[in-house]
This record gives structure tokens, C-alpha cells and sequence, in this order.
């Protein structure tokens, strides 16, 4: 298991993308977190199979069709154990 912290950066508050972020967790079998930051960042914290989480990675670059994704970057964490995939 890996875990992995992303910043992502551009329209991605208000267009549903942490919705969209945890629905293709958990449809990935992906345990963390989505939370909106107040700089308008959405922070994702994923935590699963490598492959897993290079899928979500690619979906987070797109996003859901209301967003804009201008910049994302992704750094690895030590593994961590979350109950399963929450939105704040």
C-alpha cells in the first residue's frame, strides 16, 4: 500500500470535484480524504494499491467537468490507515 498527498490547483471548489474525487476512490477501492483548503486548493490524500492511486491521479488532472485543474502536485506519505474515503 502507498499513500500519496495532492494540491490541486485552478476551478476546483464549488464544481463538485471533491464529490467526484471521492466517488473514483472509492470506486478504486481507494481509503483518505478530499478537503478544500482556504487559498481554494483542494487537498486529496489517497491511500491504496500503487495502481490504484496512479488512476486517481489521472482523474485528478482532469477532474470533473466543471473544473479547471491549472497545477497538481502529488507527494508520497508514509501509509496511513483511514476508515475510508471522506470529503470536508
Amino acid at each position: 500500500m502507498i499513500c500519496v498527498r495532492c494540491l490541486v490547483q485552478g476551478r476546483v471548489q464549488g464544481v463538485w470535484f471533491r464529490a467526484g474525487a471521492r466517488e473514483q476512490a472509492l470506486r478504486l477501492g481507494l481509503t483518505g480524504e478530499a478537503v478544500n483548503l482556504p487559498d481554494g486548493r483542494v487537498e486529496v490524500i489517497a491511500c491504496g494499491t500503487p495502481e490504484a492511486v496512479a488512476a486517481l491521479r489521472a482523474w485528478l488532472r482532469r477532474g470533473t467537468p466543471g473544473a479547471r485543474v491549472e497545477r497538481l502536485d502529488c507527494r508520497d506519505l508514509e501509509p496511513r490507515s483511514y476508515p475510508g474515503f471522506a470529503t470536508r
